[in-house]
């Protein structure tokens, strides 16, 4: 009679021999790469002392060689997963969670960055040209609640509609939110600045930006290494933090929490036990379309608006939320902590093309990080059956 397997390594090491090698051969393949990239960031990558005299020529050393460097590229990386999730916990939220189809995440987006721009505008005068100085933190708030409330309203009436009717209805949820990104992004060119006057363009084309308030415009030193780094963008991560640990007491620790999860799992159930399901639906909608344009209002702090946007903001909460699993809470923090490590390193540490331009294949390795996840993970990391 075999024994029982050893507790732990055991465990594993009796697992992976009844892999099948079909399996096991893709899986060895996909942790040698990933080693790899480890080791290429840590040790092998070199310096930028010749741009594209070999395989090895980065914008910054290895982490050996450059540490500071390292420690830069391992905080933006993790302050864009903050920007990240809050943009992307809307659309776990809507569409992980209940499992509607929404499309129309990124108009919100952009409808809720230009909303909080117009009324920043209004409120300092500062013109295009927003600085940190002109801005203090009651105008920075005042925008971000009123399009928090704006597209949180508008989230609503689109899924009262619009969306209450076919719940259930993946294609046809799918066609009418396509549709309403259309009209929203129509609207954008016609009701907001589509050209920023000459001399005056913060970030270039058509973007405009919000200011951060003045307290924010200071550098933090980080004594490891000798690091200088942005407040503005802690600020951001801590904002990402204090949604997640909110979001998940909300789900987890509330009553409406729970018949969000019950009425996702057994909708039928749920009704026949009193609950008004529709309501507590129409809620959850109502605060996911409030979070993008939380994340909208802080991405566009950081960065800034422009027409178009709309489509990018939306294909990158389908890969953190397709990475992290759809009705996972904490897959949409692993998702968005993996997106932002893979695009802040590859940026960093691939090869570049040029002197005057950096590595052109971080776009290429999110979409490779996404294909990885599905081939071992098809649900996600911490994906679940809807």
């Amino acid at each position: 009679m075999r024994p029982d397997p050893a507790p732990g390594g055991g465990a594993v090491t009796e697992r992976l021999r009844h892999t099948p090698l079909s399996q096991a051969i893709p899986l060895g393949i996909a942790a040698a790469a990933v080693l790899f990239a480890l080791l290429y960031v840590v040790a092998i990558a070199d310096p930028s002392t010749g741009v594209g005299d070999n395989w090895r020529t980065t914008n910054f050393g290895s982490a050996i060689d450059n540490p500071g460097a390292f420690l830069f590229t391992l905080l933006d990386a993790v302050t864009f997963a903050g920007l990240l999730f809050i943009v992307a916990s809307g659309f776990s939220l809507i569409f992980g969670l209940m499992r509607v189809v929404n499309m129309a995440h990124g108009s919100f987006y952009l409808l809720g960055g230009y909303i909080a721009y117009e009324i920043q505008q209004s409120m300092t005068g500062a013109g295009f040209s927003v600085q940190p100085s002109d801005v203090n933190t009651w105008e920075w708030v005042l925008p971000l609640l009123v399009a928090m409330g704006v597209i949180a309203l508008f989230g609503l009436g689109i899924q009262q509609l619009l969306l209450r009717w076919n719940q259930g209805q993946d294609l046809r949820q799918a066609l009418i939110t396509i549709a309403v990104s259309v009209i929203v992004a129509d609207q954008v060119i016609a009701h907001f600045p589509r050209h920023v006057p000459e001399g005056t363009k913060p970030f270039g084309g058509n973007s405009v930006g919000i200011g951060w308030p003045g307290w924010t415009n200071r550098l933090v030193d980080f004594h490891i290494w000798g690091v200088q780094y942005s407040l503005a963008r802690l600020v951001m991560l801590a904002l990402g933090a204090a949604v997640g640990i909110a979001l998940w007491l909300w789900l987890y620790r509330t009553k409406t929490g729970m018949v969000i999860r019950a009425g996702v799992d057994d909708r039928q159930m749920t009704s026949a036990l009193g609950i008004n399901i529709q309501v507590t639906f129409a809620i959850a909608f109502a605060v996911g379309a409030a979070l993008v344009a939380l994340g909208a209002t802080v991405g566009t702090s950081q960065g800034n608006i422009s027409q178009g946007q709309d489509g990018v903001w939306l294909l990158n909460s389908l890969v953190v939320v397709i990475i992290g699993g759809m009705g996972s809470l904490l897959g949409a923090v692993a998702g968005s902590l993996l997106f932002g490590l893979v695009t802040a390193f590859s940026a960093g540490y691939l090869p570049t093309a040029s002197a005057d331009c950096c590595t052109q294949y971080s776009p290429v390795l999110t979409f490779v990080l996404m294909a990885l996840v599905l081939a071992f993970r098809p649900r996600g990391l911490f994906g679940r059956e809807a």
